[in-house]
């Protein structure tokens, strides 16, 4: 047995959640720094606007590899490399700070692959959706949709909760709610993009993910299929 000394009061976050935040973070301070001529030389002024160039996901993109047939690898990884380019550092440090807090409280839960795995499999579900959907968008960029995702893992692990307690279930789903509900009025007041589709995406992907993803949740899927 551990000496109640020596243990924690809080629960650390998930070195997997601490590794993708530090990339996100660590990408976004070579732009930032580059930008204001700090680092890179002259060049680094465009290392943004180039990065989004070559690692951000566009629905026309998707559209011209389904049309063709033509899967090259450089647009493939734009599946998953969109996610660690953010247009602003506002923009990367407000997802490096939901990821840490949704990340953290799917990790708990949840073992680190299965962390990673939801993170990033919402991802592409979500750039998937968006350039099946969003035709003529600007590019999709950001740490978001696989957030979405997390939430969607959070929101399953809610909705378990309150079936335990025998609450009403459909309570899970106040945060997801509230989050559109704040994208809605920010894009009809300011304007936006598609990049909504992906947030959505992201999140009902993830919250379907979850029931396999969940500590014994194939297990159970399983032993429901076996029983019927």
């Amino acid at each position: 047995m551990s000496s109640p000394d020596n243990t924690s009061p809080v629960n650390p976050i998930p070195p997997v959640v601490v590794a993708l935040f530090l990339v996100v973070i660590g990408i976004e301070a070579a732009f930032s720094l580059g930008a204001r001529g700090l680092i890179g030389g002259p060049g680094a002024v465009g290392w943004r606007s180039a990065a989004i160039q070559s690692y951000g996901f566009n629905s026309d993109i998707m559209k011209w590899m389904l049309q063709n047939g033509v899967y090259p690898g450089e647009h493939m990884i734009r599946f998953v490399s969109f996610i660690f380019v953010h247009g602003t550092f506002t923009h990367a440090l407000f997802g490096g700070a939901m990821l840490l807090a949704l990340g953290k409280f799917v990790g708990d839960v949840f073992s680190g692959w299965a962390t990673l795995l939801l993170f990033l499999a919402s991802s592409v579900a979500g750039a998937a959706i968006f350039g099946l959907v969003a035709g003529g968008q600007p590019w999709l960029i950001g740490v978001f949709p696989g957030v979405y995702g997390l939430i969607g893992g959070f929101t399953y692990l809610m909705w378990l909760k309150l079936g335990q307690m025998g609450a009403q279930q459909y309570r899970a789903f106040t945060l997801i709610g509230f989050l559109m509900g704040i994208q809605l009025f920010f894009g009809l007041v300011f304007g936006g993009n598609g990049d909504w589709l992906a947030d959505v995406g992201g999140f009902a992907f993830g919250f379907v993910l979850s029931f396999f993803l969940a500590p014994g949740g194939w297990s159970k899927i399983r032993a429901k299929i076996r029983h019927r």
